[in-house]
């Protein structure tokens, strides 16, 4: 797993989402544009999160385990049964 660079600050946050509530543009294919990280912060449960490219890779998101969402990476999340998440953006 990637980490976010430590010049980039944080400067948006998601609502919280369950998994009645999460949008479904996150469980399909998706990306951040250049420059913007993103970090998936699990408060409730397990988030399964698949990177697409440029290799596939998933890791099961829990709250100790966050995910970082790369730059311009395809990418979607698949739910686990009952969780609570939000994502929080961060820039260079």
């Amino acid at each position: 797993m990637k980490e976010i660079p430590e010049s980039a600050t944080s400067y948006k946050k998601t609502p919280e989402f369950t998994e009645a509530t999460v949008p479904a543009g996150l469980l399909k294919a998706h990306q951040t544009k250049a420059g913007t990280w993103g970090k998936i912060n699990v408060t409730e449960g397990q988030l399964l999160y698949r990177v697409l490219e440029p290799e596939f890779e998933e890791v099961l998101l829990s709250s100790e385990k966050y995910g970082v969402v790369e730059p311009t990476i395809l990418h979607e999340v698949v739910l686990e049964g009952r969780v609570r998440f939000h994502v929080e953006f961060f820039r260079e």
